[in-house]
């Protein structure tokens, strides 16, 4: 579930509510459509499905997790539904275990969403990817990428535009 929550960025409540049919392991994607909320199967919180797609690690994740337990994808032994607080419980030990911090689950959505913007990718991208109702959501990732200013004007000093200027009298400038 750590590896799958930092490789999507979906929500602990989306993860639990992952169902197979939600997941196409020939395409290389899931579908997010509902979330467990404090006892309630609802909506994504943006209100709206959206579609992640999988990378390659992830993918063979899912492949070697495949299980007839029930429909859940990320389920208890007997197919149920994990309990938060022991999943809580359970990732704060492996925190203790790797010799890190606790973290909550919601840190590794955030890690997906910082990792992706230190590696270049627009925020436009990160928004889809994380179910931000808007930009603003997003935006807190944006400095993320130590060198994003250097590269903004770094382009002036490339070639000229190659579109062509013309005078008020019809002519090329």
């Amino acid at each position: 579930m750590i590896f799958f929550a930092l490789r999507t960025g979906v929500r602990y409540g989306e993860m639990c509510e992952l169902r197979w049919r939600d997941v196409d392991l020939k395409a290389g994607r899931v579908v997010i459509r509902r979330s467990y909320y404090r006892g309630h199967v609802t909506t994504p919180k943006g209100g709206r499905q959206r579609e992640i797609p999988l990378s390659p690690k992830t993918l063979d994740l899912l492949r070697d997790l495949r299980h007839l337990k029930g429909e859940l994808v990320f389920c208890k032994d007997d197919g149920g539904r994990h309990i938060h607080r022991r999943a809580d419980v359970a990732l704060k030990r492996c925190c203790r275990y790797a010799g890190m911090r606790e973290i909550h689950w919601h840190t590794l959505r955030h890690t997906f969403a910082s990792h992706l913007a230190i590696l270049g990718r627009p925020l436009l991208e990160i928004k889809e990817l994380c179910g931000h109702r808007d930009i603003n959501s997003t935006l807190r990732y944006a400095h993320l990428k130590p060198e994003h200013l250097h590269d903004a004007v770094a382009v002036l000093d490339g070639p000229p535009p190659t579109s062509r200027q013309h005078s008020g009298n019809g002519q090329e400038k």
